[in-house]
């Protein structure tokens, strides 16, 4: 588990800025004590979910703006490398490279000692395998060995960007998030995941990683399974499925007093949605929560385990409107009462 962040603010993946270094000053300066590295997609695809992630994918081709493996050719011996490197840990060719995480490396310039935690995310395996298909566009998740393949890879991913973290930057504790929106298919007969292969794979990328470990899902899914995987970070679009996730309360009081941790991403990332809302009603709507929350959890407890976010990562308008839903994650974690920061 990481260290409790009372009611710290952080952001969640992507921002609309092509300038890294402007990009990370923003976040440095809003969340200085919870840094996240945030991704730039609008720089180029090779910088969004999915790619970001899929340099050592075996077979991997990019035809028509989409990532693709090639199972004509014969990809054991890539394959074999995987799981070599993982009996190993040898993370180095799993590095991010500039042209796939600009704002990674320009987090790396950064001297940030005085941090909490510093955070970044990869793409978790299922999303990854469900985005990426084969020839005949069949998702290759369904695949049992690319399935497997892909905890390790992810894994293989994490380790190397948290050993780079606490290397490069100072920080002592970090945070690696899968992104995982695929698993608001869990349990669902028209895209089904099998729920053996994403415990195998968490298994797989838990075993590795020194740090924290999280998942975010900014959809509804099945909660009390995500929550069985006890992660060290469980983010979600709190402003959006608030009332569903805590229909499982009996499971996040479990996993609140055993020191989980819940990012409540309270802040609207659509800019229209946000543009609906101000500070005041969306710290109303996190004491709302908090509130109900607290009828089953120890309040104290509650404010430990908990971090304010953004509801997801915000791709979409201007600079200057994801500057403003970050800084009402940092306004509304600083009016929640009692919590001393």
């Amino acid at each position: 588990m990481i260290p409790p962040p009372g009611t710290l603010a952080t952001g969640v993946g992507a921002l609309p800025h092509r300038d890294p270094k402007l990009a990370v000053d923003e976040v440095l300066r809003i969340f200085p004590r919870f840094p996240y590295i945030p991704t730039l997609p609008n720089r180029g695809f090779l910088e969004s979910i999915v790619f970001s992630d899929s340099a050592m994918l075996p077979g991997r081709i990019i035809r028509d703006g989409r990532l693709m493996v090639d199972t004509s050719r014969d990809l054991l011996g890539d394959m074999e490398r995987i799981y070599l490197d993982y009996m190993e840990k040898t993370t180095a060719p799993y590095a991010t490279l500039s042209e796939y995480g600009s704002g990674f490396h320009e987090m790396m310039t950064r001297t940030i000692s005085g941090a909490m935690v510093l955070k970044c995310q990869v793409t978790g395996p299922v999303t990854f395998g469900m985005q990426v298909v084969d020839a005949a566009k069949r998702p290759i998740y369904y695949d049992p060995q690319f399935a497997d393949i892909l905890g390790k890879l992810m894994a293989l991913r994490a380790r190397w960007c948290e050993e780079e973290m606490r290397r490069r930057t100072g920080v002592l504790h970090t945070l690696v998030i899968l992104n995982e929106p695929y698993l608001a298919s869990l349990g669902s007969s028209v895209i089904p995941i099998d729920s053996d292969s994403l415990i195998s794979n968490w298994k797989d990328i838990s075993a590795l990683v020194d740090g924290g470990l999280g998942i975010h899902c900014c959809t509804n899914t099945d909660w009390s399974f995500l929550i069985s995987l006890d992660p060290s970070v469980i983010s979600f679009d709190a402003f959006g499925n608030a009332k569903e996730f805590i229909l499982y309360m009996d499971d996040v009081a479990r996993y609140m007093e055993s020191g989980g941790v819940i990012a409540w991403g309270i802040v609207p990332s659509d800019p229209k949605v946000f543009g609906r809302e101000t500070v005041d009603s969306l710290t109303n709507r996190y004491l709302g929560i908090r509130k109900t929350v607290t009828e089953h959890v120890d309040r104290e407890i509650f404010d430990r385990a908990s971090l304010i976010t953004p509801s997801c990562g915000i791709q979409l308008g201007t600079e200057g409107e994801a500057v403003a839903i970050m800084e009402a994650a940092a306004a509304i974690a600083g009016r929640v009462p009692g919590v001393i920061q």
